[in-house]
């Protein structure tokens, strides 16, 4: 006999926004957060089901896809073993759209109900409102990028992520809409940790540090954990506080999500090699960004991963991080090295990487003896990012004081002095 199909599971799917591979690997973390180990489903196991041909899954998948979908098994078409399939009936067979909207105004009307008996049907939440948020965070993402620091984005990500909660309350949804409006306000949370780290303002990003860790932890999303524990390490690397910031990128780094995915490995090795360069540790950094390309090379580009990772985490970013550990050790030709394949690999909305990587090249230039050279590189800088962002602006400053007391009294000197009067002009 014929397998069945399940179209309650695919009208299911359809409604919330799942393909075959997004369905099997939220139900693989359902699965990993209720027993500790990594579920084993892939597209195919899903389409096995949405085809009739496994009709109830085993017991700790069946349990992990209701924690998903926020429904029993039988609700999403499912039949216990030992009870009978039901036969499609024609019309089910002749009108598929018109089955297929019952079916999806059905599944929606019982979980109302279960939600909330006897009373009014509270709105519903859906995917729908959570992608509309996460559009507006890309928004903010490509600010980030061209402008880096501000307190706007800082505060618009920080308003996102209220949103975000605001929205928990505001209807009933499903567990996996719920976790992801966690993860969403997280992931908001943590961009405006990292605009107040790119400003210098640490106080204020250890506070969305705490916000955005309790979110996440109930959001139980491996990958915006990573994010958070990736840019406390930062923040602390930052802060001159190497100790603090291998501990806080150790978290990172050890979790399950970078044994899955070589590119979040790459990102915490590459992390961890730019602390070890502040820390001075020579060797340590070396092996650090060896194994961080290596990493990166090993990754499959057509993986699924969260846009904030897409956006800014590639081999300009590898290189930049090692400029920066290289510049730290007083390696001056092989943080220039780097600052060149940064450049040249940099993609153009990345305006704020390219001022920051500019005025590196320019100090590991000047370390060399070649001022006229990295004072032209440091005059390339934009006056928008020269005056109005917090770390080139104190990186510039250091440079020029670097150059006075290298070439004291030289037209280098007044060359530069005069340029930079042009920048105050202009702001």
């Amino acid at each position: 006999m014929d397998a069945i199909r399940n179209t309650v599971l695919e009208a299911w799917m359809t409604e919330h926004g799942y393909s075959s591979n997004s369905l099997a690997d939220a139900v693989n973390r359902a699965v990993e957060q209720l027993t500790g180990h990594v579920g084993g489903l892939d597209g195919s196991s899903v389409r096995a089901w949405k085809a009739g041909r496994v009709t109830w899954p085993k017991s700790a998948t069946r349990t992990a896809l209701e924690v998903v979908t926020g429904l029993p098994a039988v609700a999403l078409g499912f039949v216990p073993r030992g009870r009978p399939s039901p036969t499609p009936a024609p019309s089910q067979q002749e009108e598929p759209d018109m089955k297929r909207r019952t079916l999806v105004g059905g599944i929606a009307a019982a979980a109302a109900a279960a939600a909330t008996p006897g009373t009014a049907s509270p709105r519903r939440i859906g995917m729908s409102d959570v992608n509309r948020l996460n559009k507006r965070f890309a928004e903010i993402i490509a600010s980030d990028h061209r402008h880096g620091g501000q307190p706007g984005i800082e505060e618009r990500a920080a308003a996102l992520a209220d949103e975000a909660l605001n929205l928990q309350n505001a209807g009933s949804a499903t567990q996996r809409v719920r976790s992801s409006l966690y993860a969403s306000g997280a992931a908001f949370r943590s961009s405006a940790m990292w605009a107040a780290i790119d400003g210098r303002r640490y106080d204020v990003a250890k506070a969305h540090m705490r916000e955005a860790q309790a979110l996440a932890e109930m959001s139980g999303d491996q990958a915006i954990k990573f994010r958070i524990w990736s840019h406390a390490g930062t923040m602390y690397r930052h802060m001159g506080r190497p100790a603090d910031a291998c501990a806080a990128n150790d978290v990172a780094r050890n979790l399950h999500l970078t044994r899955r995915d070589p590119l979040f490995a790459s990102l915490g090795l590459a992390r961890q090699g730019a602390i070890h360069g502040t820390a001075q540790n020579r060797t340590d950094t070396r092996r650090a960004f060896e194994q961080a390309q290596d990493a990166m090379l090993r990754a499959d580009p057509a993986d699924h991963r969260p846009v904030w990772l897409l956006a800014f985490y590639d081999q300009a970013e590898l290189d930049s991080l090692a400029l920066s550990a290289y510049l730290a050790l007083g390696d001056y030709p092989t943080a220039e090295y780097h600052a060149h394949r940064c450049l040249a690999s940099l993609r153009p909305h990345m305006v704020r990487s390219r001022a920051i990587t500019t005025t590196r090249l320019a100090h590991a230039l000047l370390a060399q003896g070649a001022a006229e050279t990295a004072t032209a590189t440091a005059m390339k800088v934009p006056a928008d990012a020269a005056t109005r962002h917090a770390r080139v602006s104190r990186m510039l400053q250091e440079f020029g004081a670097a150059l006075r007391a290298t070439a004291p009294r030289s037209a280098t000197v007044q060359t530069w002095t005069e340029h930079t009067t042009t920048w105050r002009t202009a702001a």
